[in-house]
């Protein structure tokens, strides 16, 4: 069975709202039992569902705040959906505020995810502990020339 866009982008529109809703109880829904997270594609993946919820609440529930995410594009070859997005979010590890620019590889079985492989790459928009720092997402986004997609880079 052929994945349709709407199937796909329903599954897009979850992971962003699971994301900025940071809900590793949702994320979890739109991945296979046995599915792979691979978050840096040159590591080992994260194993399965079970483990992805782990990830997902150690690193966007407990490091991440004021998560804003938007889907800028996505292509559908057989199984496989090539998405890009672009977030912004509060790193609280760092204690900055980030821009983040991904391209994803999905492959589906069925209507849901058996495997995800992150590329991707942040910047540093300031520190949280700076008065009036919440000026420069929007100047960033507006100013930026666009991120390199890179793998393996820091968020």
């Amino acid at each position: 069975m052929a994945l349709r866009r709407d199937d796909v982008q329903a599954i897009l529109d979850t992971y962003v709202r699971a994301w900025e809703t940071q809900d590793p109880g949702l994320i979890v829904t739109i991945f296979t039992e046995d599915a792979t997270y691979h978050e840096r594609v040159l590591q080992a993946p994260i194993p399965d569902r079970d483990a992805i919820y782990r990830y997902w609440q150690e690193k966007v529930v407990a490091a991440q705040a004021n998560i804003r995410c938007k889907i800028l594009s996505i292509k559908i070859a057989g199984n496989t959906v090539y998405a890009e997005w672009e977030a912004f979010f509060d790193d609280l590890a760092k204690r900055e505020k980030k821009r983040m620019r991904e391209i994803a590889v999905l492959e589906f079985r069925g209507k849901l995810i058996a495997s995800l492989r992150e590329y991707w790459s942040s910047e540093s928009l300031g520190s949280l502990d700076s008065p009036g720092n919440g000026e420069l997402i929007g100047t960033a986004a507006a100013h930026s020339p666009g991120a390199r997609l890179l793998s393996g880079s820091q968020a």
